[in-house]
């Protein structure tokens, strides 16, 4: 395991499995943002591009849409996963997957796309600014001249913050079981928190228990930075696009003090 958080990212490369854990965690599986990514898909008039694209969660209904979509992700096993994933559909929705492994913070694709989206905060495991600008900027340079990017992050609870961490792990997951007749259940902690810099130090256990009755524990440390509102609007003026529309939730209310998401629309300028 990566002992340095901010080195990481999102610190998917640390656990051999991860791919297949992730895809069976219920609060990702049931997560309401994928409907809202499938609608800006529909609306685009062009290729979308799809940073952090994981396993492929929104990526692979995606290319079911009959839309061609191109994925970048820096975890090579989380990548790996999609590619199972995509190999397993009809030959029409896999000729329009492509998927690349590279770093959301410069990366070169050499073509343009009319959307570009960044689904369930990879973005805040961007620590500094210059991170983010790195990450704006590549997605600037890849969409055609009006084309959007739309992405999330969450509206943080400054009350939750200013208490500090907890560093006692609590369970999101309960015991659930795996195809292969392993189970694992999961939890999470908050195990630093940097104000001043502005992100936690988050790690993710894994109590996984196999058929035969071993047991092992996986642990993902990642850093997850949050921002506040007027913060990425400046980080997406600085780095040349224009704020269209700014929702608190993913059917698409206004943002306001008690929404638990940040979803931003921009356009290239």
């Amino acid at each position: 395991m990566n002992d340095d958080p901010t080195t990481s990212y999102g610190g998917y490369d640390d656990i051999d499995a991860v791919g297949e854990l992730y895809d069976q965690v219920p609060i990702y599986t049931s997560r309401s943002d994928q409907e809202f990514y499938l609608d800006a898909a529909r609306a685009a008039a062009g290729k979308i591009l799809e940073v952090g694209c994981g396993t492929g969660r929104v990526l692979v209904p995606t290319a079911r849409l009959g839309r061609e979509v191109v994925g970048l992700d820096r975890s090579h096993r989380m990548l790996a996963r999609c590619r199972e994933k995509v190999a397993q559909e009809p030959d029409d929705v896999r000729r329009r997957v492509r998927l690349h492994e590279g770093d959301m913070r410069d990366f070169d694709l050499g073509e343009q796309f009319a959307l570009a989206t960044i689904p369930f905060r990879p973005f805040q495991h961007l620590i500094t600014t210059e991170d983010q600008i790195g990450c704006l900027r590549s997605i600037h340079r890849h969409l055609a001249p009006g084309g959007l990017l739309v992405f999330d992050v969450f509206n943080p609870d400054l009350g939750l913050i200013a208490e500090g961490p907890w560093a006692a792990e609590r369970e999101d997951t309960p015991e659930t079981g795996l195809p292969d007749g392993r189970r694992f259940r999961r939890t999470a902690r908050v195990a630093a928190t940097h104000r001043a810099e502005q992100w936690n130090e988050i790690e993710i256990a894994y109590y996984v228990r196999h058929p035969g009755g071993r047991a092992e524990r996986l642990v993902q440390a990642f850093p997850m930075r949050w921002f506040l509102r007027y913060e990425v609007e400046h980080l997406l003026a600085r780095c040349g696009f224009a704020l269209g529309d700014l929702y608190g939730d993913f059917g698409r209310r206004p943002f306001g003090d008690e929404s638990p998401e940040m979803i931003f629309v921009a356009a290239r300028q």
